[in-house]
């Protein structure tokens, strides 16, 4: 039995005793009560701390009726975003970028070169005036037994590549790509003309390089005034003439033969 006692007390040693649980207590509500106990690394100073008033969040009070709330948002109706009425809202042909108004207003500064360009429709990037040309232009080519579509569309994007480069070191402003492309194809228009009389005629003669040199000197010379008024190039127009008439040589080349 002394050894069984032995072995009881030497299992497991603490400084615990039965003594020591009567003089401690915990004071969980912070009273000072029974249970008192604080711990260590607990900062006790926090509870009761007083808020200031102006540091609580006012509260809003209830204005409405009982049933009846109050509405904090009004939807907008649709006619605020789209307009009274659908007579307001532009054209469909508007909001694609096809205005007929200014289409006929750059096909007469192009059948007329010593008409004043106005610069601020000739800086629009209206292509659609450009490819009915283009199919016009090649749609002549093959009255004449000439199926070219691919070199005018080839050479087209060659020369408003070149050309936008040329001008955008020539000019102060610079210019788009979208323009440069829009006035080339406009001023492809005399072209056409010289391509609808190789239906008819041969353009292998005297007259018919006589005729060519005209449409060619016709299509660089508006095509040049139009980049002029533009851009606000003065003085250089012959500058901008020459690469225009090697591009629109090129075209009255496949008209030709």
């Amino acid at each position: 039995m002394s050894g069984f006692e032995n072995l009881n007390t030497d299992f497991y040693q603490t400084s615990y005793s039965i003594d020591d649980q009567s003089q401690q207590s915990y004071d969980y509500g912070g009273s000072g009560g029974p249970y008192s106990k604080q711990y260590p690394g607990y900062d006790y100073s926090q509870q009761g701390r007083f808020v200031p008033p102006d540091m609580m969040q006012p509260q809003q009070p209830y204005t409405g009726q009982i049933f009846q709330p109050t509405q904090a948002y009004t939807p907008a109706s649709p006619q605020s975003f789209y307009g009274n009425n659908f007579e307001d809202e532009p054209p469909l042909l508007e909001e694609l970028g096809i205005n007929f108004d200014h289409i006929w207003q750059k096909t007469l500064t192009v059948l007329h070169p010593l008409k004043v360009a106005d610069g601020s429709i000739m800086n629009e990037t209206d292509l659609a005036g450009p490819m009915v040309f283009c199919l016009a232009f090649g749609a002549t080519l093959l009255l004449a037994g000439k199926i070219q579509f691919g070199y005018v569309y080839g050479i087209s994007a060659i020369g408003c590549l070149g050309m936008f480069c040329l001008l955008n070191l020539m000019s102060m402003t610079g210019v788009s790509f979208g323009c440069v492309a829009s006035v080339l194809g406009y001023c492809l228009l005399p072209m056409i003309l010289l391509s609808s009389f190789a239906v008819i005629f041969s353009l292998q003669g005297m007259v018919g390089i006589i005729l060519t040199a005209v449409i060619i000197g016709w299509c660089s010379f508006s095509a040049s005034k139009i980049f002029i008024s533009a851009l606000a190039m003065e003085g250089q127009q012959l500058l901008v003439a020459y690469p225009c008439a090697l591009l629109y040589g090129v075209f009255a080349l496949i008209s030709v033969f």
